[in-house]
């Protein structure tokens, strides 16, 4: 059985970790905190402030009178703020508390929190408050392996305006600092204010924690001098400013989608050498840029912001393979699976910050470009990347297709990278029907989708400039690639694709949601398409609440597994578009009404992923304890849905858009105002069947959806799909 060794594997427990009841998940770019409803940080669990990949307080506790805050209320209006309302413990004798505490909390490079402590009682009160606070600087894996253990050199200093907590381990300096207000006694990890507060009177305090690296300090925290609404804030204000306005006759999809935008814009962060702005895959554990995170994330942000795609494809072109090394998996062309921006060294893997260790990123960024194109993206984008479409063409080719069959397969190069090297990249995520694990090299049916996806959007690119010999041979590749697969991977009996070929040629004849990416880039014949469609909504694959990654009826089945019956939102979204691109709408619309009500029952935002129970059996969603919330590509998903609901695409024309609405059955409105496409800003009002657009440029609208990528070239029009 293979063993895991890496960072990115492991079969070791996992810490508990929001969203759970009573705990509360703050996150701006890099920096994010998770705590209990009080606001408390606790040390034994993951609840933390983190930064950039390492716990920078594992302990905040704010104890009044030597009793431990009562939690009444949260307010989380803002990815990186919330108020947490709380009350001291009531008097000996007497039944209501007198006095209340309210922490407003705001994170980014750091953390600052003003504390409002009023006295509603009759007489005056006497209060002792104590922060009690430490800092272990643990790495990521660390606390979400449950293997916390104290490294390098820690020390403390106090000094007038509070604690600085210093560490030194493998040439790495930080120093998290708390500044706090007043004049307060310090004690090792303790902090202790004393006041008599009269009846109705007000006591405010302020405190902030910065961040050293190196000497250096974040320069974008939040600070006690700062106004809610200050620089940091802004940034994140202009992103809600620029989303689509949608409208609609029923509240929770308005509520779901303003969600979304707003979890994706939060989870924003910055290229330390581009400086560009991409999606970092999702809190807590993947606070950094991923290959196909990223690039699926901005894919289906177009319509909501371009700028996201152009950044992750110009990061990952930076970052893009130039040497074999196996103890990292680079190869030239192949596109990176992680990297980590100023991570801890623990984190990196062979004393570098990336790791390539991926079988379908390559193909991803390829199909993004194609994709960004059609959209409208600037041609100097196209011109800066296409020199690294054609090293990741060549990857494919020649590293990827490891025995020259026509299949991207993938065999991990050293043992301590990833088993499995596709989406569900878990040790055990790939397995037939019976529950054997196969053995790679392994040929994924999604990453065969993938790798005709970018042949078709090379073979498009060829076209737009004029190089028709390019074209026919991308043309000829993509036809060639798919009809081999729609033989090679077909399960006759089961009517779906089989999950990939094993080492021996095997087809891993397990029913999953994959297939389901085959509809969306093309690949499946029409045919083959209709009895997937029946397959991915079967009883045994379709919850209630979404389609199951792993069908019931096979033997590995878990609900409560991360890839072997679990369910994933950007898994549904895509299968979605692939059901409505083939024309199953029915089928789309049922998979998205029960994300929605998923959606809408945690609180208007979809998790990485929660278990596969039925919905007869388990009324309620089930939470997956380790998923990440928010997460990248399920923030995203809401935004597909929007373009699956108006069945919005760019035409083969600068100026031809398809459009054709199908609304939901809980719908008889929607309305989206502010799409960019192509540099059109358009508005879309649906009423009772009733379609209106408006645009500020003129164009040409076609009253249809476009068709499968399948029959791109079939139809003599190339640039169609």
């Amino acid at each position: 059985m293979q063993q895991p060794a890496s960072p990115w594997e492991t079969r070791a427990p996992v810490a508990p970790v929001a969203p759970v009841p009573g705990h509360v998940t703050l996150v701006e770019g890099q920096t994010f905190c998770i705590c209990q409803g009080s606001g408390d940080i606790r040390t034994d669990v993951s609840e933390g402030l983190y930064f950039l990949d390492t716990r920078v307080v594992s302990r905040w506790e704010l104890r009044l009178n030597q009793h431990p805050l009562e939690a009444l209320a949260v307010a989380n209006t803002e990815p990186y703020s919330a108020i947490h309302v709380t009350r001291g413990a009531p008097a000996e004798g007497v039944a209501d508390a007198s006095v209340v505490v309210v922490r407003h909390r705001h994170v980014r490079g750091g953390m600052r929190e003003r504390i409002v402590i009023t006295n509603h009682g009759l007489e005056p009160a006497p209060l002792t408050l104590e922060l009690l606070c430490g800092v272990d600087f643990a790495d990521l894996f660390e606390v979400k392996e449950s293997r916390v253990h104290r490294r390098g050199v820690h020390a403390q200093k106090l000094h007038a305006r509070g604690l600085d907590f210093h560490h030194r381990d493998r040439g790495v300096d930080r120093t998290v600092s708390v500044r706090v207000d007043g004049a307060p006694q310090l004690d090792d990890g303790r902090i202790t204010w004393s006041a008599v507060l009269a009846p109705a009177e007000t006591w405010q305090l302020c405190l902030e924690v910065t961040v050293a690296i190196n000497g250096e300090v974040s320069t974008d925290a939040f600070r006690c001098g700062d106004t809610d609404g200050d620089v940091a804030a802004r940034g994140f204000d202009s992103w809600v400013a620029n989303l689509p306005e949608v409208e609609r006759d029923h509240d929770d999809f308005v509520d779901v989608v303003a969600r979304a935008g707003r979890d994706l814009g939060a989870l924003r962060i910055r290229d330390p050498e581009t400086g560009l702005t991409v999606p970092a895959a999702g809190a807590p554990w993947f606070m950094t840029l991923f290959g196909r995170d990223s690039l699926l994330a901005s894919w289906m942000a177009l319509a909501v912001d371009p700028s996201l795609a152009e950044g992750v494809l110009l990061s990952l072109a930076r970052l893009q393979g130039k040497r074999v090394d196996a103890q990292t998996e680079e190869q030239p062309g192949r596109i990176m699976h992680e990297s980590r921006f100023g991570s801890a060294p623990g984190l990196s893997w062979g004393g570098s910050d990336t790791y390539y260790g991926t079988a379908d990123a390559t193909p991803l960024f390829v199909m993004l470009l194609g994709e960004c194109r059609r959209w409208g993206v600037h041609e100097g984008l196209v011109s800066v990347l296409m020199p690294h479409v054609e090293r990741a063409l060549e990857w494919i080719e020649t590293f990827g297709d490891r025995d020259g069959d026509g299949y991207v397969e993938y065999l991990r190069a050293t043992p301590g990278g990833l088993a499995n090297q596709g989406w569900k990249d878990s040790w055990d995520g790939v397995r037939f029907a019976d529950g054997t694990l196969a053995e790679a090299p392994i040929a994924l049916c999604e990453v065969q989708a993938y790798v005709y996806g970018a042949y078709v959007a090379r073979a498009h690119f060829a076209l737009h400039d004029g190089d028709r010999a390019t074209f026919h041979r991308y043309r000829d590749k993509a036809l060639d690639l798919r009809r081999r697969f729609n033989e090679d991977f077909w399960l006759e009996e089961q009517g779906t694709y089989a999950l990939g070929l094993d080492a021996d040629k095997r087809r891993i004849d397990a029913v999953t949601s994959n297939a389901g990416h085959c509809l969306w880039t093309g690949i499946a014949e029409p045919d083959r398409a209709a009895r997937v469609a029946q397959r991915l909504m079967a009883p045994d694959m379709f919850s209630g609440w979404g389609i199951r990654t792993l069908a019931t009826t096979m033997a590995a089945f878990n609900p409560v597994s991360y890839h072997n019956g679990s369910v994933w939102p950007h898994d549904n979204a895509l299968c979605a578009a692939g059901l409505a691109r083939y024309g199953h709408l029915e089928a789309a619309h049922r998979v998205i009404e029960a994300q929605l009500d998923v959606a809408t029952a945690m609180g208007a935002q979809l998790p990485e992923l929660f278990a596969g129970f039925d919905r007869a059996e388990v009324p309620v969603p089930a939470t997956y304890p380790a998923s990440c919330s928010p997460q990248a590509w399920a923030a995203g998903a809401p935004l597909l849905w929007l373009r699956i609901l108006l069945g919005l695409e760019p035409g083969k024309d600068e100026d031809v858009f398809y459009l054709q609405p199908s609304l939901l059955r809980s719908m008889r409105q929607l309305r989206v105002r502010g799409i960019q496409i192509r540099h059109v800003e358009m508005a879309v009002s649906v009423d009772d069947g009733q379609v209106d657009v408006t645009v500020d440029t003129p164009v040409q609208i076609i009253r249809q959806r476009r068709g499968p990528l399948s029959t791109v070239f079939d139809e003599g029009d190339p640039t169609q799909g």
